[in-house]
């Protein structure tokens, strides 16, 4: 025994361990290479180098916010025991002595409002949809109506900050962040994260950079805006006088500058703003093929509707989102303005579904003919609801409608998502009395779908570990087909 050991010793002689050794460092030299930042500081610190937790249903998301608040007992949540209550007091048994804002709570009395829009059930499901939705009542069959969401937040705000970040305040990063930092980006020439804006003929309700921002993350991960004006992405041409060459030149030695700086400093942001510029060099290229819509096809126009090709439109946004998601576009992040319907909420949410719906249900379509809906996840909704009793005065024809956070309807499809209705509220729709749905359980789900483990997708600041869901969140499964 003691002789085989001392035949084994005798074979680690110089140049064995030395080749051995060759062999280890160019294996670590070929995984610096695969992954840039698998040495690149703590376990705590690390992102999470691109990979999911688990097998993904959805490879991308494209989010059609509709800021304001839907009216979900006009659209999609249909009641017809408001119809025949029409007037009547809100009895205090279903409110419950609930919160209300301050543009209701002095009111003494609460006068049930039924719909003025008439209701039919669709596709296999018997989903009931509103009038105001034809086109979206043609891909029914493809939608999840989610009729049980429910949110604390009960001012606009918080209740659009906290949906996008999990946060009722600012400085949080928002769930296209959190995705471009779990998952990065599938194409080098375009950001993870993209936002377009859009506003509607109704009354509408501000949106601003915080609820794209990257947080705490490093500032790549902050959404890109795209905007409607000859230049899509504000300041990426180069300078008059400036040639491509020159460009790149310049560049270099930026980069060689910076990262002078960074090996003095130390500051990672340094280097995030290398992979910035450099990103809006290759942007530069990519960008203006991604938005021009002269090549796409007749029928495909026709399907978004003559808005699509006036920029700054839903329509123009939505086609330019399946432009961006089917490029590689992990997050693409849709806000349209204008749903917040205090009065004259019939008139207004006319105008409303004008521009969204057929728009909406375009890219649905559009998406499952090119074969990119099971792996893309379109999600539909705004902040919080609306309620079953009228803001004001109330008439046959005219009436409005106050936040109401305690339940409401969103849609989701494709990505992995189960086509049906999940979710039931009372019959004054005023209370969630099956599978209510937080918005926290519905970050976790939809990071799910994405192949992400929303307690393990974590990022250390100042001494806590962050995440999307906070401390809170669980996967609900029966959205899951």
């Amino acid at each position: 025994m003691q002789k085989e050991i001392l035949e084994h010793g005798l074979t680690l002689n110089r140049r064995r361990f030395l080749q051995r050794a060759g062999l280890g460092i160019g294996s670590i030299a070929l995984g610096s290479l695969l992954i840039p930042n698998l040495f690149g500081g703590s376990e705590d610190d690390m992102p999470q180098l691109g990979l999911p937790h688990f097998a993904p249903r959805a490879k991308r998301i494209i989010y059609l916010f509709q800021n304001g608040a839907p009216s979900q007992l006009d659209l999609f949540d249909y009641k017809p025991l408001l119809q025949q209550m029409q007037g009547q007091d809100l009895p205090e048994s279903v409110r419950l002595g609930q919160r209300l804002t301050g543009m209701t709570a002095d009111q003494k009395k609460f006068p049930l409002a039924g719909t003025y829009f008439q209701f039919g059930q669709y596709g296999e499901a018997r989903a009931w949809l509103s009038e105001l939705l034809p086109h979206t009542a043609k891909v029914v069959d493809d939608l999840c109506f989610v009729k049980s969401m429910f949110t604390e937040a009960i001012n606009h705000d918080p209740a659009l900050t906290f949906f996008q970040t999990g946060a009722q305040v600012g400085n949080r990063p928002s769930m296209g962040s959190w995705l471009s930092y779990g998952l990065g980006s599938e194409n080098k020439n375009l950001p993870a994260f993209c936002v377009l804006l859009s506003k509607g003929k109704g009354n509408g309700q501000g949106v601003y950079s915080k609820l794209w921002s990257n947080g705490f993350l490093d500032s790549i991960h902050q959404g890109v805006q795209f905007s409607s004006g000859e230049n899509p992405v504000l300041y990426l041409n180069d300078p008059d006088g400036m040639t491509k060459p020159e460009r790149r030149k310049m560049l270099d030695k930026l980069a060689e500058l910076n990262e002078d700086s960074y090996k003095e400093f130390g500051d990672p942001e340094i280097s995030t703003k290398i992979q910035q510029y450099e990103m809006a060099y290759r942007m530069q290229t990519a960008v203006p093929e991604i938005t021009d819509t002269s090549k796409e096809p007749e029928d495909t126009l026709k399907l978004y509707g003559p808005d699509c090709l006036v920029p700054g439109t839903f329509a123009a946004n939505c086609l330019l989102a399946r432009k961006l998601s089917e490029s590689g576009v992990r997050f693409v992040q849709l806000y349209h303005q204008g749903w917040d319907g205090h009065s004259n909420l019939p008139t207004e949410i006319k105008g409303q579904c004008k521009d969204a719906d057929q728009a909406s249900a375009a890219l649905v379509t559009d998406l499952k003919q090119r074969g990119l809906l099971d792996e893309t996840l379109v999600i539909w909704g705004g902040e919080f609801g609306r309620t079953n009793y009228c803001q004001g005065k109330l008439t046959k024809e005219n009436y409005g409608r106050d936040h109401h956070p305690r339940c409401f309807t969103i849609w989701m499809a494709g990505g992995g998502v189960k086509p049906g209705v999940y979710g039931e509220t009372d019959d004054f729709g005023y209370n969630i009395v099956r599978d209510p749905v937080h918005v926290h359980d519905f970050h976790a789900t939809v990071l799910h779908l994405m192949g992400l483990d929303h307690e393990k997708l974590t990022f250390k600041f100042q001494g806590r570990r962050y995440r999307l869901t906070d401390v809170a969140g669980k996967v609900v499964n029966g959205l899951i087909a």
